[in-house]
């Protein structure tokens, strides 16, 4: 990045703690929110999936399920979500009853299905969109009031029933999450019933807070270990420059008299306005190290115990 901003003559910019914590909180939310699906296919998918053997639109369509038309909440995937959600159970029996396969749906599918059906909707919404991030503390404690912690993971903790929910990559946009949910219930409904857990009922305000809770999960990255991050300190050549603990011989400031390394934010900010230099040992360059997320995580954790104690 550097020999490409001085091809391009910017200057490289310097970065507080609390600018770096805003950027990569901008950076990480940016697939949060969905693109908008297409109508017109939508349409084509209400046919297709057999959605329109249950449901009217428009006047089109079956009598077995609710008229959608008056479901101007459908804008909103978290009202879509906890729909999908609380009715699958009438849903799956109705299909089943009408010989109908239940069909899968693909985040995109769901994006278009949305987009038709909620311009199809004349009558005014009936209270909030939820389309914003929900409360991640909230949706925390309604991981575990609602029952599935019983079946799932996250964060290391929870039942073993299910997958864990961020080694399945949990960080998903809202209409991908409705997918998710529509494509497993079936599975889901049989483990419940196995370990008799009652099926519990998502509001809209529920499931965006739920999936701002598992959204977030990955933001707020585990700790890293001291000692793996001495290693990544010596191994990455961190120590071939800078001392510790007064060591001396080293052109480099020492790393146990660094200040300001008091969040997350404030290490990455560092690190990004640290001068760029080649490292040399015995007098040859050395390669610019690379560095994994989890060794970054070791090696922050490392940098902020080696912080000065206030008296």
């Amino acid at each position: 990045m550097t020999e490409r901003m001085k091809q391009l003559g910017i200057t490289r910019p310097e970065l507080t703690s609390q600018e770096a914590g805003d950027l990569i909180g901008f950076l990480y939310t940016l697939g949060y929110f969905d693109r908008p699906g297409d109508a017109a296919t939508g349409r084509k998918l209400f046919v297709d999936k057999k959605c329109s053997v249950c449901h009217t639109v428009g006047g089109v369509g079956g009598s077995v399920g609710p008229k959608l038309d008056s479901l101007k909440q459908f804008a909103s995937p978290m009202y879509l979500a906890s729909a999908m959600w609380n009715h699958g159970v009438a849903m799956a029996e109705a299909m089943k009853a009408q010989g109908i396969e239940r069909p899968t749906m693909t985040p995109q599918e769901l994006r278009d299905l949305s987009a038709y059906l909620a311009p199809a909707t004349g009558r005014p919404a009936e209270g909030p969109l939820f389309v914003l991030p929900g409360r991640t503390e909230m949706g925390r404690s309604l991981f575990v009031e609602k029952g599935c912690v019983q079946c799932h993971k996250v964060g290391g903790t929870g039942g073993t029933l299910g997958p864990d929910l961020v080694a399945m990559s949990a960080r998903r946009s809202p209409v991908e999450f409705a997918a998710a949910i529509w494509n497993k219930e079936p599975a889901m409904l049989k483990a419940m019933a196995s370990q008799n857990v009652k099926v519990p009922q998502l509001s809209p305000e529920d499931m965006a807070d739920l999936v701002a809770y598992l959204y977030s999960v990955g933001y707020f990255a585990g700790g890293g270990s001291i000692p793996r991050g001495w290693v990544v300190a010596t191994s990455k050549g961190c120590l071939h420059c800078h001392g510790a603990y007064g060591e001396r011989g080293k052109p480099a400031s020492d790393l146990t008299r660094a200040k300001g390394l008091d969040s997350s934010a404030a290490v990455v900010a560092a690190l990004w306005n640290h001068e760029v230099v080649t490292p040399t040992v015995a007098g040859k360059k050395v390669p610019w190290p690379t560095i994994q997320p989890k060794e970054m995580a070791d090696l922050v954790t490392l940098l902020q115990s080696l912080q000065p104690r206030t008296p």
